[in-house]
């Protein structure tokens, strides 16, 4: 199944956009590992919609229910089950949809692969609402990180051009990563985040949508955590990331920016630190080598596309009478993700984390 991830850690995602619910099963999470279900619904706020305009109208509360696999805040060492109600759903906006495809959209190819029975209501298994679950397992993941001194974050690097400021590569810190966390809009530079939140109000009220790029960082992961081939941390991070809607590339350290350089400015030279430990003093391989963890801070910028539902009349096909024809969207839909994609791409990166973190001596 596709919605089945097995990396030490496996789970499961399950439901559609307008279904009764979606959820996760999560099993081989470690047992006895306190949950904070109120960290736990802070994190998951952060991908929710906002009401300043920039979000889908759409008012879910994303309240997950725990089935099995915690008690008295504890996990049991059994398969941790959790459900979210949809309680928001207008089915009816989608109703054209199973023959009149969304550019852009996995409408078309969602048809094609499953013969058209697939769910188009909100985009089905294919929606963004999918996040949520991965959200709940990566603030999961992202606690037990957390209690070994492992953190990660992300921010908004640019919106449609407009640019925040940057982690720095060597030096970034806990304390960087929890202050973005802890904003409404998750920028460093509060006076470009209101100009992209401008740039995103008038995509929207011209039917556009708007795209952006990404950065995360992940601190304090110690040195050895990965393995080389098939079973890297990039490897993981990136199916994993990849399982986000409207993600179209992902890049590590300086990323295709290697490409413009020799090898003596690509190569980070190694020193030891004034507290006996090994560094190098750039990070262009962005924390992995070969696969693996070099004690440096792990870096990546995620690209998210423009959302693909917008409302200007657009060409599109009849597939099932095979006529050309013109779509008009219909629905609630975001004029620009980024922002809420931003604990998704944290969420993936604790799992990913997490995974290899158990094969790590005195985990």
């Amino acid at each position: 199944m596709s919605s089945f991830w097995n990396n030490r850690i496996t789970f499961s995602i399950f439901g559609e956009s307008h279904g009764p619910a979606i959820g996760i099963v999560i099993d081989n999470l470690p047992p006895g590992e306190y949950i904070d279900k109120e960290k736990l619904l802070q994190f998951m706020a952060r991908r929710a919609p906002r009401k300043d305009g920039t979000t889908t109208p759409r008012g879910e509360k994303d309240l997950p229910e725990i089935m099995s696999g915690v008690l008295n805040d504890r996990t049991t060492g059994a398969p941790l089950c959790a459900m979210i109600q949809n309680t928001d759903t207008r089915s009816k906006d989608y109703s054209d949809l199973a023959r009149l495809p969304r550019p852009g959209h996995a409408d078309y190819t969602g048809a094609m692969r499953y013969q058209g029975f697939n769910d188009v209501r909100g985009g089905g298994h294919f929606s963004g609402r999918l996040t949520a679950p991965l959200c709940f397992a990566g603030a999961v993941c992202g606690q037990i990180l957390e209690r070994r001194g492992i953190y990660t974050g992300a921010h908004i690097a640019s919106i449609h051009g407009i640019k925040d400021s940057m982690f720095s590569p060597t030096q970034v810190t806990k304390a960087d990563l929890l202050a973005v966390r802890e904003k409404a809009f998750p920028v460093i530079d509060d006076v470009q985040g209101e100009a992209m939140r401008a740039d995103i109000l008038k995509a929207r009220e011209g039917g556009e949508s708007l795209g952006g790029i990404i950065e995360c960082a992940a601190v304090n992961v110690p040195a050895g955590i990965g393995s080389p081939m098939f079973e890297g941390l990039e490897n993981s991070m990136a199916q994993l990331i990849f399982g986000i809607p409207a993600v179209k590339g992902l890049e590590f350290g300086a990323g295709f920016k290697v490409a413009e350089m020799v090898g003596s400015q690509d190569n980070d030279t190694f020193y030891i630190d004034e507290s006996g430990h090994v560094k190098t003093r750039t990070n262009n391989h962005g924390g992995i080598l070969g696969g693996i963890s070099s004690g440096m801070p792990i870096t990546l910028n995620v690209a998210i596309k423009p959302t693909a539902s917008i409302s200007k009349p657009q060409e599109t096909v009849d597939f099932r009478a095979k006529t050309n024809e013109i779509l008009q969207i219909k629905g609630r839909h975001d004029p620009c993700i980024v922002a809420r994609a931003v604990p998704c791409v944290e969420a993936a990166v604790n799992i990913a984390l997490l995974s290899h973190m158990m094969n790590y001596p005195h985990f």
